[in-house]
């Protein structure tokens, strides 16, 4: 019989609970080790999910037996801590964002390729049912040509969140604010279903809180199938609302909200063809209540049900020696995008991505 594979975890803060919770519900893999520099939340989650706590990355990799690492610490040292468990020939998974910084990204991929271990970046969502089904429809042509894709991401989070860490709404460490930390799964999302983005054209602003980065932020999309877009976000839309991902073509449309297919109506399945003027449709299903739950109000509802899936991708790529769904070069492509928004934003210029 195999044995599970062997995890350690990095960042015990409010993601870091998730992966384990995670973890614990795949036959597959076993968590022997948490670090963090605040010993006490070390502590606190292997108490819970087992493990040996520790608090400093490099006692982990030299004390423990690991196969894989997964890395929840502050966005800016996503690359530091990655490439050093990469060096220690361990495989990676990654929070998002892979990195902040292009130099960084480059050196992850770098690494990577010069040590042949596995590296994976966390997009959950992509996972998730609805993702899924939208996806195979894209590859199926069912939508026929894209027109328009939206991400909308109307979040709220209060002064004592951003507050909560001296990381928190900073360009060093948090390397931006709603687009890079809260945004980054959506517009993810967006640009696989959607196709490469070619250029953005933005504006980004903070309105709401006292903090270094954006707190609202507006960008016009072009892919490079022609298809335009748009991604509007904020965390100061209080008390937080629905999530949606938009796809719309000239044979069909789809909107996911809050990771659930909240509409789908394809020109394939119609028994008589829509007339001139479309038709009037609801969005949400019938007997549905407009859901302002889950993360847009709170980051600590996350339910770990679409993370388990992603390590459980990660666990089969390392046992068939293939590449894992999410990899370094998918997980730079959201990071990119953002960063040609700021850059938009600061210089007031539209910005090449291809």
């Amino acid at each position: 019989m195999t044995e599970p594979l062997r995890f350690g975890l990095v960042g015990c803060g409010v993601i870091g609970p998730v992966h384990a919770e995670a973890l614990a519900s795949l036959p597959d893999a076993l968590l022997v080790a948490a670090a963090d520099l605040d010993i006490e939340r070390a502590q606190k989650l292997t108490a819970t999910y087992g493990g040996t706590p520790y608090s400093d990355l490099q006692s982990m990799l030299q004390r423990e037996r690991l196969d894989v690492v997964i890395i929840c610490t502050p966005s800016g040292l996503h690359g530091e801590h990655a490439c050093q468990v990469m060096r220690a020939g361990r495989h990676v998974i990654v929070e998002k964002p892979m990195e902040i910084r292009r130099e960084a990204l480059d050196e992850m991929l770098r690494v990577q390729q010069e040590t042949g271990v596995k590296l994976a970046v966390i997009s959950q969502h992509r996972f998730d049912p609805a993702s899924q089904q939208v996806r195979q429809l894209v590859d199926d042509n069912a939508f026929g040509r894209l027109v328009l894709g939206n991400a909308l991401i109307p979040w709220w989070r209060s002064q004592a969140y951003y507050d909560s860490g001296a990381w928190r709404g900073t360009w060093k460490l948090d390397g931006g604010g709603v687009l890079m930390n809260q945004s980054i799964h959506s517009i993810d999302l967006l640009q696989w279903l959607m196709g490469p983005v070619k250029s953005v054209v933005a504006y980004t602003d903070t309105l709401a809180h006292r903090m270094e980065t954006e707190d609202v932020a507006v960008a016009a999309l072009r892919f490079a199938s022609g298809a335009l877009g748009v991604i509007a976000a904020t965390t100061g839309a209080y008390p937080g609302v629905t999530t949606r991902i938009e796809v719309f073509g000239n044979q069909g449309s789809a909107i996911i909200e809050n990771d659930e297919l909240a509409f789908l109506h394809l020109a394939r399945d119609e028994k008589e063809a829509t007339g001139d003027y479309g038709v009037n449709t609801k969005v949400a299903r019938p007997g549905q209540e407009p859901n302002s739950s889950g993360a847009s109000a709170n980051p600590a509802a996350l339910v770990a049900t679409s993370h388990a899936l992603q390590i459980a991708d990660m666990i089969r790529a390392i046992r068939e020696n293939v590449t894992p769904l999410v990899d370094g070069y998918a997980g730079r492509r959201p990071v990119e995008i953002i960063l040609s928004i700021y850059e938009s934003a600061r210089t007031h210029r539209e910005m090449p991505l291809l």
